[in-house]
């Protein structure tokens, strides 16, 4: 196992009920919140706003989780992310997605 993905061993998803709707933590490395999309069903489609703090990239994934999950779950989702490794490679930041992304996938599959 690499040191990277050793590291990435300490990415987390914490869920938290809110009401009928639902807030996503996603945290990793140094924890920050970085971005915030909130994604919720409008009529037949599912729509969603991003907030991102200047200098972070968090939004290019946070925006993609709330809206599969809202989908999915059928209700309002925030996905609040914070997630920094100094130094990463593009290796690295594709690593820290893929992580990112089984977390939710395995979060949603315990939903049904």
């Amino acid at each position: 196992m690499s040191s990277l993905e050793y590291e990435l061993d300490d990415i987390e998803l914490s869920a938290v009920p809110v009401g009928r709707d639902l807030l996503l933590l996603i945290t990793g490395g140094v924890r920050h919140i970085g971005a915030a999309s909130t994604a919720y069903p409008d009529g037949d489609t599912v729509v969603a706003t991003t907030s991102a703090v200047p200098h972070h990239k968090e939004h290019t994934i946070s925006e993609a989780i709330a809206l599969r999950a809202a989908s999915a779950l059928n209700r309002t989702v925030t996905v609040v992310m914070g997630i920094h490794y100094d130094d990463l490679s593009k290796e690295g930041i594709l690593k820290v997605v893929e992580t990112v992304n089984s977390k939710v996938d395995q979060y949603l599959a315990q939903q049904f």
